[in-house]
Protein backbone atom coordinates (compact mmCIF):
# COMPACT_ATOMS: atom_id res chain seq x y z
CA UNK A 1 0.00 0.00 0.00
CA UNK A 2 1.30 3.14 -1.27
CA UNK A 3 1.84 6.15 1.72
CA UNK A 4 -1.13 8.14 -0.46
CA UNK A 5 -3.60 4.92 -0.25
CA UNK A 6 -2.32 4.26 3.39
CA UNK A 7 -3.44 7.85 4.67
CA UNK A 8 -6.69 7.93 2.78
CA UNK A 9 -7.18 4.66 4.14
CA UNK A 10 -6.65 5.84 8.13
CA UNK A 11 -9.02 8.90 7.29
CA UNK A 12 -11.85 6.56 6.28
CA UNK A 13 -11.04 3.76 9.06
CA UNK A 14 -11.85 7.51 11.53
CA UNK A 15 -14.93 7.57 10.26
CA UNK A 16 -16.13 4.61 11.81
CA UNK A 17 -18.34 5.52 14.87
CA UNK A 18 -16.20 2.80 17.03
CA UNK A 19 -13.65 5.32 16.65
CA UNK A 20 -15.37 8.21 16.24
CA UNK A 21 -17.42 8.35 19.25
CA UNK A 22 -14.00 7.89 21.50
CA UNK A 23 -12.15 10.90 19.57
CA UNK A 24 -15.11 13.08 20.23
CA UNK A 25 -15.22 11.78 23.92
CA UNK A 26 -11.96 12.54 24.01
CA UNK A 27 -11.35 15.73 22.07
CA UNK A 28 -14.86 17.22 23.28
CA UNK A 29 -13.94 18.06 27.24
CA UNK A 30 -10.75 19.22 25.86
CA UNK A 31 -12.75 21.69 23.75
CA UNK A 32 -14.90 23.12 26.94
CA UNK A 33 -11.71 23.41 29.57
CA UNK A 34 -10.46 25.50 27.22
CA UNK A 35 -13.64 27.51 26.52
CA UNK A 36 -14.05 27.80 30.20
CA UNK A 37 -10.17 28.54 31.50
CA UNK A 38 -9.58 30.53 28.69
CA UNK A 39 -9.97 34.26 27.96
CA UNK A 40 -9.22 35.10 24.41
CA UNK A 41 -11.54 34.74 22.03
CA UNK A 42 -9.52 32.70 20.16
CA UNK A 43 -8.76 30.03 22.09
CA UNK A 44 -11.45 27.33 21.31
CA UNK A 45 -10.12 27.70 17.70
CA UNK A 46 -6.90 27.00 18.60
CA UNK A 47 -7.94 24.04 20.73
CA UNK A 48 -10.30 23.10 17.28
CA UNK A 49 -6.88 23.43 15.19
CA UNK A 50 -5.17 21.47 18.14
CA UNK A 51 -7.92 18.05 17.74
CA UNK A 52 -7.93 18.16 14.09
CA UNK A 53 -4.49 17.86 13.68
CA UNK A 54 -4.44 15.21 16.49
CA UNK A 55 -6.99 13.18 14.32
CA UNK A 56 -5.57 13.81 10.96
CA UNK A 57 -2.03 13.61 12.12
CA UNK A 58 -1.21 11.00 15.06
CA UNK A 59 -2.63 7.67 13.60
CA UNK A 60 -1.33 8.34 10.12
CA UNK A 61 2.59 9.48 11.05
CA UNK A 62 2.27 6.09 13.03
CA UNK A 63 1.31 3.97 10.49
CA UNK A 64 3.42 6.13 8.02
CA UNK A 65 6.72 5.31 10.09
CA UNK A 66 5.37 1.79 11.78
CA UNK A 67 4.12 0.05 8.66
CA UNK A 68 4.39 -3.52 10.06
CA UNK A 69 3.91 -2.48 13.55
CA UNK A 70 6.18 -1.23 16.15
CA UNK A 71 9.61 -2.00 15.25
CA UNK A 72 13.13 -1.11 16.48
CA UNK A 73 15.34 -3.09 13.96
CA UNK A 74 16.54 -0.15 12.98
CA UNK A 75 17.25 1.25 16.25
CA UNK A 76 14.76 4.15 17.88
CA UNK A 77 15.22 7.16 14.81
CA UNK A 78 11.15 6.25 13.80
CA UNK A 79 10.38 6.04 17.50
CA UNK A 80 11.83 9.47 17.50
CA UNK A 81 10.56 11.12 14.75
CA UNK A 82 7.25 10.21 15.85
CA UNK A 83 7.74 11.67 18.99
CA UNK A 84 9.11 14.64 17.45
CA UNK A 85 5.97 15.10 15.28
CA UNK A 86 3.84 14.58 18.18
CA UNK A 87 5.33 17.36 20.35
CA UNK A 88 6.24 19.59 16.92
CA UNK A 89 2.34 19.46 16.44
CA UNK A 90 1.34 20.19 19.89
CA UNK A 91 4.20 23.19 20.65
CA UNK A 92 3.15 24.54 17.51
CA UNK A 93 -0.52 24.78 17.79
CA UNK A 94 -0.18 25.78 21.11
CA UNK A 95 2.31 28.22 21.38
CA UNK A 96 3.70 29.18 18.26
CA UNK A 97 0.62 30.12 16.67
CA UNK A 98 -0.66 32.19 19.73
CA UNK A 99 2.22 33.98 20.21
CA UNK A 100 2.15 35.11 16.36
CA UNK A 101 -1.56 36.09 16.90
CA UNK A 102 -0.63 37.96 20.03
CA UNK A 103 -3.27 35.70 22.06
CA UNK A 104 -3.00 35.91 25.84
CA UNK A 105 -2.62 33.08 28.06
CA UNK A 106 -4.69 29.96 27.28
CA UNK A 107 -5.21 26.77 29.13
CA UNK A 108 -4.01 24.39 26.56
CA UNK A 109 -0.79 26.80 26.27
CA UNK A 110 0.12 26.01 30.07
CA UNK A 111 3.08 23.18 30.46
CA UNK A 112 1.42 21.06 32.25
CA UNK A 113 -1.77 20.52 29.66
CA UNK A 114 1.15 20.71 26.80
CA UNK A 115 2.67 17.76 28.02
CA UNK A 116 -0.59 16.22 28.59
CA UNK A 117 -1.69 17.01 24.83
CA UNK A 118 1.84 15.49 23.94
CA UNK A 119 1.29 12.46 25.40
CA UNK A 120 -2.11 12.18 24.50
CA UNK A 121 -1.57 12.85 21.23
CA UNK A 122 1.84 10.34 20.83
CA UNK A 123 -0.83 7.21 22.99
CA UNK A 124 -3.53 8.04 20.83
CA UNK A 125 -1.89 7.97 17.65
CA UNK A 126 -0.62 4.42 18.42
CA UNK A 127 -3.77 2.91 19.81
CA UNK A 128 -5.71 4.36 16.70
CA UNK A 129 -3.27 3.38 14.80
CA UNK A 130 -2.96 -0.08 15.97
CA UNK A 131 -6.48 -0.28 16.09
CA UNK A 132 -6.77 -0.01 12.12
CA UNK A 133 -4.09 -2.26 11.29
CA UNK A 134 -5.47 -5.13 13.52
CA UNK A 135 -9.09 -4.71 11.76
CA UNK A 136 -6.92 -4.15 7.95
CA UNK A 137 -5.26 -7.35 8.86
CA UNK A 138 -7.98 -9.32 10.29
CA UNK A 139 -9.81 -8.13 6.66
CA UNK A 140 -6.73 -9.68 4.86
CA UNK A 141 -7.08 -12.68 6.38
CA UNK A 142 -10.60 -13.68 6.19
CA UNK A 143 -10.15 -12.97 2.26
CA UNK A 144 -7.08 -15.31 2.28
CA UNK A 145 -9.16 -18.03 4.42
CA UNK A 146 -11.68 -17.60 1.53
CA UNK A 147 -9.81 -17.65 -1.05
CA UNK A 148 -7.79 -20.99 0.47
CA UNK A 149 -11.33 -22.53 1.09
CA UNK A 150 -12.08 -21.69 -2.56
CA UNK A 151 -8.87 -23.44 -3.61
CA UNK A 152 -9.86 -26.80 -1.31
CA UNK A 153 -13.34 -26.78 -2.93
CA UNK A 154 -11.54 -26.27 -6.65
CA UNK A 155 -9.33 -28.94 -6.02
CA UNK A 156 -11.86 -31.52 -4.00
CA UNK A 157 -14.16 -31.18 -6.87
CA UNK A 158 -11.67 -32.93 -9.38
CA UNK A 159 -13.47 -32.72 -13.16
CA UNK A 160 -11.20 -36.23 -13.53
CA UNK A 161 -12.52 -37.88 -10.82
CA UNK A 162 -15.97 -36.69 -10.96
CA UNK A 163 -16.08 -37.78 -15.03
CA UNK A 164 -14.55 -40.59 -13.84
CA UNK A 165 -17.38 -41.73 -11.13
CA UNK A 166 -20.36 -40.91 -13.59
CA UNK A 167 -18.96 -42.71 -15.95
CA UNK A 168 -18.46 -45.64 -13.43
CA UNK A 169 -22.42 -44.65 -12.55
CA UNK A 170 -23.84 -45.07 -16.13
CA UNK A 171 -22.21 -48.44 -16.89
CA UNK A 172 -23.61 -49.45 -13.65
CA UNK A 173 -27.32 -47.84 -14.89
CA UNK A 174 -26.85 -50.05 -17.41
CA UNK A 175 -25.65 -53.26 -15.59
CA UNK A 176 -27.10 -52.71 -12.32
CA UNK A 177 -29.32 -50.08 -10.97
CA UNK A 178 -29.56 -51.08 -7.43
CA UNK A 179 -25.14 -50.35 -7.11
CA UNK A 180 -25.75 -47.58 -9.31
CA UNK A 181 -28.75 -45.64 -7.11
CA UNK A 182 -26.01 -46.30 -4.26
CA UNK A 183 -23.17 -44.77 -6.24
CA UNK A 184 -25.61 -41.74 -6.87
CA UNK A 185 -26.49 -41.26 -3.43
CA UNK A 186 -22.43 -42.04 -2.32
CA UNK A 187 -21.58 -38.78 -4.76
CA UNK A 188 -24.51 -36.69 -3.75
CA UNK A 189 -23.76 -37.14 -0.17
CA UNK A 190 -20.07 -36.51 -0.35
CA UNK A 191 -20.45 -33.11 -2.30
CA UNK A 192 -22.95 -32.14 0.12
CA UNK A 193 -20.48 -32.78 2.94
CA UNK A 194 -17.56 -30.86 0.87
CA UNK A 195 -19.99 -27.49 0.66
CA UNK A 196 -20.08 -27.85 4.57
CA UNK A 197 -16.57 -28.12 5.02
CA UNK A 198 -15.76 -25.15 2.80
CA UNK A 199 -17.94 -22.61 4.96
CA UNK A 200 -16.48 -24.28 8.37
CA UNK A 201 -13.29 -23.25 10.10
CA UNK A 202 -13.28 -27.06 12.12
CA UNK A 203 -15.43 -29.74 12.61
CA UNK A 204 -15.05 -33.19 14.23
CA UNK A 205 -12.41 -35.88 13.02
CA UNK A 206 -15.29 -38.03 12.94
CA UNK A 207 -17.07 -35.70 10.46
CA UNK A 208 -13.48 -35.71 8.08
CA UNK A 209 -13.24 -39.56 8.07
CA UNK A 210 -16.55 -40.15 6.58
CA UNK A 211 -16.00 -38.14 3.98
CA UNK A 212 -12.20 -39.95 3.29
CA UNK A 213 -14.26 -43.12 3.24
CA UNK A 214 -16.89 -41.86 0.61
CA UNK A 215 -14.03 -41.51 -1.61
CA UNK A 216 -11.63 -44.22 -0.97
CA UNK A 217 -15.21 -45.74 -2.20
CA UNK A 218 -16.10 -43.92 -5.08
CA UNK A 219 -12.41 -44.32 -6.03
CA UNK A 220 -13.08 -48.16 -6.58
CA UNK A 221 -16.45 -48.05 -7.84
CA UNK A 222 -14.88 -48.60 -11.30
CA UNK A 223 -12.32 -51.64 -10.24
CA UNK A 224 -13.36 -52.78 -6.66
CA UNK A 225 -9.67 -54.76 -6.57
CA UNK A 226 -8.17 -50.80 -7.51
CA UNK A 227 -6.81 -50.77 -4.16
CA UNK A 228 -7.12 -51.82 -0.54
CA UNK A 229 -7.67 -49.19 2.89
CA UNK A 230 -7.46 -49.72 6.49
CA UNK A 231 -7.67 -47.19 8.93
CA UNK A 232 -6.77 -47.13 12.89
CA UNK A 233 -8.06 -44.64 15.01
CA UNK A 234 -7.23 -44.22 18.75
CA UNK A 235 -10.24 -44.55 20.64
CA UNK A 236 -11.84 -41.06 21.81
CA UNK A 237 -10.33 -38.77 18.66
CA UNK A 238 -13.48 -38.98 16.74
CA UNK A 239 -14.73 -35.51 18.13
CA UNK A 240 -11.13 -33.55 17.88
CA UNK A 241 -11.56 -30.98 15.91
CA UNK A 242 -9.62 -30.68 12.40
CA UNK A 243 -9.75 -28.62 9.49
CA UNK A 244 -12.47 -29.42 7.07
CA UNK A 245 -11.06 -31.25 4.32
CA UNK A 246 -7.45 -31.86 5.01
CA UNK A 247 -7.56 -35.17 5.36
CA UNK A 248 -9.67 -35.32 2.71
CA UNK A 249 -6.75 -33.39 0.35
CA UNK A 250 -4.07 -36.36 1.99
CA UNK A 251 -6.20 -38.74 1.05
CA UNK A 252 -6.88 -37.81 -2.48
CA UNK A 253 -3.08 -37.30 -2.90
CA UNK A 254 -2.03 -40.96 -1.39
CA UNK A 255 -4.99 -42.40 -4.15
CA UNK A 256 -4.12 -39.94 -6.90
CA UNK A 257 -0.26 -40.58 -6.44
CA UNK A 258 -0.66 -44.46 -5.19
CA UNK A 259 -3.35 -46.56 -7.03
CA UNK A 260 -4.24 -43.54 -9.32
CA UNK A 261 -0.37 -43.52 -10.66
CA UNK A 262 -0.87 -47.67 -10.85
CA UNK A 263 0.72 -48.60 -7.88
CA UNK A 264 -1.17 -51.57 -6.17
CA UNK A 265 -1.51 -52.00 -2.52
CA UNK A 266 -2.87 -50.62 0.24
CA UNK A 267 -3.89 -47.25 1.24
CA UNK A 268 -3.46 -46.93 5.02
CA UNK A 269 -4.95 -44.09 7.86
CA UNK A 270 -3.97 -43.87 11.23
CA UNK A 271 -4.68 -41.35 14.04
CA UNK A 272 -3.26 -40.95 17.12
CA UNK A 273 -2.79 -38.27 20.12
CA UNK A 274 0.39 -36.90 20.07
CA UNK A 275 1.64 -33.48 21.96
CA UNK A 276 -1.92 -32.44 23.24
CA UNK A 277 -3.03 -32.90 19.44
CA UNK A 278 -3.72 -35.37 17.47
CA UNK A 279 -1.00 -37.10 14.69
CA UNK A 280 -2.79 -38.12 11.50
CA UNK A 281 -0.71 -40.49 9.04
CA UNK A 282 -1.36 -41.85 5.64
CA UNK A 283 0.70 -44.29 3.29
CA UNK A 284 0.29 -45.28 -0.12
CA UNK A 285 1.62 -47.52 -2.53
CA UNK A 286 4.09 -45.73 -4.76
CA UNK A 287 7.36 -44.31 -4.36
CA UNK A 288 7.77 -41.04 -3.29
CA UNK A 289 8.44 -38.49 -6.22
CA UNK A 290 8.97 -35.16 -3.87
CA UNK A 291 6.90 -31.68 -4.72
CA UNK A 292 5.44 -31.54 -8.30
CA UNK A 293 5.19 -28.76 -10.29
CA UNK A 294 1.67 -27.15 -10.55
CA UNK A 295 -0.05 -28.74 -7.68
CA UNK A 296 -2.82 -27.43 -6.54
CA UNK A 297 -3.70 -29.83 -3.46
CA UNK A 298 -0.64 -29.92 -0.86
CA UNK A 299 0.15 -26.25 -1.21
CA UNK A 300 -3.43 -25.21 -0.83
CA UNK A 301 -3.43 -26.83 2.20
CA UNK A 302 -0.09 -25.91 3.41
CA UNK A 303 -1.58 -22.41 3.24
CA UNK A 304 -5.00 -23.43 5.17
CA UNK A 305 -3.02 -24.53 7.86
CA UNK A 306 -0.76 -21.63 7.96
CA UNK A 307 -3.46 -19.12 8.21
CA UNK A 308 -5.60 -21.19 10.58
CA UNK A 309 -2.90 -22.28 12.82
CA UNK A 310 0.06 -19.44 12.33
CA UNK A 311 2.71 -22.28 11.87
CA UNK A 312 1.44 -23.91 14.93
CA UNK A 313 0.63 -27.35 12.50
CA UNK A 314 3.12 -29.67 10.83
CA UNK A 315 2.21 -31.00 7.38
CA UNK A 316 5.39 -33.18 6.17
CA UNK A 317 5.52 -35.95 2.96
CA UNK A 318 7.97 -37.82 1.93
CA UNK A 319 9.42 -41.36 1.69
CA UNK A 320 7.83 -44.27 4.19
CA UNK A 321 9.52 -46.37 6.34
CA UNK A 322 8.57 -49.12 3.68
CA UNK A 323 10.30 -48.95 0.38
CA UNK A 324 8.73 -48.01 -2.40
CA UNK A 325 5.41 -46.59 -0.13
CA UNK A 326 5.12 -42.78 0.91
CA UNK A 327 3.66 -41.02 3.74
CA UNK A 328 2.28 -38.07 4.80
CA UNK A 329 1.92 -36.88 8.16
CA UNK A 330 -0.03 -34.08 9.89
CA UNK A 331 -0.18 -33.08 13.69
CA UNK A 332 -2.89 -30.56 14.52
CA UNK A 333 -2.29 -28.64 17.61
CA UNK A 334 -6.00 -28.76 20.17
CA UNK A 335 -8.39 -26.01 19.79
CA UNK A 336 -6.59 -23.76 22.36
CA UNK A 337 -3.84 -23.39 20.51
CA UNK A 338 -5.21 -23.05 17.01
CA UNK A 339 -7.85 -20.80 15.43
CA UNK A 340 -10.93 -20.85 17.35
CA UNK A 341 -14.32 -22.33 15.89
Amino acid sequence: MSDESLVRATWRALLVPRRLIPILAVTGPLLVAQASYSADPLAVPIAVLMSALFVALAPVTYRVLFPGGLDLSHGAVRLVLYGAVGAGTVLSVGVAVPRILGMGEHFLGDRASLSVCIAMFLVGGWGLARDIGHEQALLELTREAEHARLLALRAHLDPHFLFNTLNAIAEWCRQDGAVAEDAVLQLSAMLRVLLQGVKSSRWPLKQELELVRALFSLHRLRDPERFTSEEAVSDGLGEFLVPPLAVLTLAENAVKHGPGAGHGGKVTLTAAPSDGGVELTLENPGPYAGPRAGSDGLPTLERQLQLQFRGKARLAVGPAADPGRTRATLWIPPLDEGAKR
